[in-house]
């Protein structure tokens, strides 16, 4: 890609010297072009290059609109060159940009979580729905508790603090690297954030003992790809394997979470869990053997099974919903 300067010639800031016209609006129709050659099969190119000017550019949105006649600094298009050769590599755009749009959030997002995906944001809608539910059934007043095993990016658990405030969310993960990410967008909401708390271990053994019969809901979307299944190379080779595979079959974190989760529920309390497009029937069969009153799998907008609910016995006299 061409330089709009020579860096020792820069001004201090690092904007282009007097004599260099190059504006945003070449660099944006040359990345563009590259993307298009680039051998990729990127879908749209278009949109990706114009996220990459942004993130060098440091214009967003309207910004840039307004911005794209403004001349590129030489720092500016080095980040530009940067950000470009990593995609043309093959990293995902959500790594390259190092961050994502998650229903209301915009989460950090790099190597050591799964990218959040809009299959996971039709998973928190049910599980939102799941907790409105609950609330109507529970006293007034009463301040809901719900767990998110497996957190990665914090993506489930911080939009439930996002959409529904005043919930007390737990985000556990055994990764520290994740709970590190999730630690910096749980930041991100500032005060809104201030009843999530954040615990490294294995499911539910993270929790403190007195959670146990407190919760209200449980979210996850734990590992659910088996031993040697195919995956894209651009899912393979990017994102963190201990956070996509499950084991030989694909189905033991589930085993493991849906075992334990009555304990840990309160009555008429749920646990709301993406799976995978195959498994809707052996994850029901499970949360069904682990004495789950109530068992429904509801299909993401391409009409896959998507999100398992599963409802803890209710009250005697009380409706489920």
């Amino acid at each position: 890609m061409s330089d709009s300067g020579d860096p020792d010639g820069s001004d201090p800031d690092g904007s282009a010297p007097d004599g260099d016209v190059v504006p945003w609006r070449a660099f944006l129709a040359e990345t563009v072009a590259r993307l298009e050659a680039g051998g990729l099969a990127i879908s749209s190119p278009v949109a990706e290059a114009r996220w990459i000017v942004e993130e060098a550019s440091g214009l967003e949105g309207a910004e840039l609109e307004l911005g794209l006649d403004e001349l590129a600094t030489v720092r500016g298009v080095a980040r530009l060159d940067a950000l470009v050769a990593r995609r043309l590599a093959g990293e995902p755009i959500q790594y390259v940009l190092g961050h994502w749009s998650f229903r209301t959030l915009d989460l950090l997002c790099d190597r050591r979580v799964l990218i959040p995906r809009p299959e996971t944001e039709q998973v928190v809608e049910q599980a939102l729905g799941e907790l409105d539910r609950l609330l109507l059934a529970r006293p007034a007043g009463h301040r809901a508790t719900v767990v998110d095993l497996g957190t990665g990016s914090g993506a489930m658990g911080l939009s439930v603090v996002a959409e529904r405030p005043g919930t007390e969310v737990w985000l556990v993960d055994r990764s520290s690297d994740a709970l590190a990410v999730a630690r910096a967008n749980l930041a991100g909401l500032g005060m809104a954030g201030g009843r999530v708390r954040v615990v490294e271990g294995s499911w539910f053994d993270a929790l403190p003992t007195e959670l146990r019969g407190r919760v209200d809901l449980v979210v996850t979307n734990p590992p659910y790809v088996a031993e040697g299944e195919p995956l894209d190379p651009s899912v393979a080779d990017w994102e963190p394997g201990d956070a996509l595979v499950s084991g030989p079959r694909g189905l033991e974190c589930y085993e493991a979470i849906l075992a334990e989760a009555p304990t840990w529920l309160a009555e008429a309390g749920a646990v709301v869990a993406e799976i995978g497009a195959t498994q809707a029937r052996a994850v029901a069969d499970l949360a069904r053997a682990a004495g789950f009153a109530e068992v429904t799998v509801h299909p993401d907008h391409a009409g896959h099974p998507r999100t398992l609910i599963a409802r803890a016995a209710a009250p005697e006299g009380a409706v489920s919903g």
